[in-house]
């Protein structure tokens, strides 16, 4: 017998959302991006040096992040704030848990 997440349409495509998110945080750089915001806003300035990886690589990054809905930004000038999008992060942690409480 198949598990209920692999059968029902409804949760197939939530396994499917959750392996996409995993795929995006899996990657070192990014996972440590979000470690940074937890402490809250930064500048991608800030991010980069406190990372020791190129600055063009932290905005790649930090890129990926925003599109994925896991972080924002605004611009202040010349700079970019960044920080967690609590509620889309929220989101994910309740795909995840769900996903992960199924096999209790």
């Amino acid at each position: 017998m198949k598990p209920k997440c692999c059968t029902d349409k409804n949760n197939r495509q939530e396994v499917s959302q959750t392996a996409e998110l995993l795929k995006i945080i899996a990657e070192d750089n990014r996972l440590k991006i979000l470690c940074v915001l937890k402490g809250g806003e930064r500048c991608v300035c800030d991010i980069w040096q406190d990372l020791d990886i190129p600055q063009n690589l932290a905005s790649h990054h930090l890129k990926v992040l925003k599109d994925a809905g896991l972080i924002d930004s605004r611009k202040e000038g010349l700079r970019v704030i960044y920080w967690i999008n609590k509620k889309e992060m929220s989101k994910f942690n309740s795909l995840l848990n769900k996903f992960l409480q199924s096999y209790e």
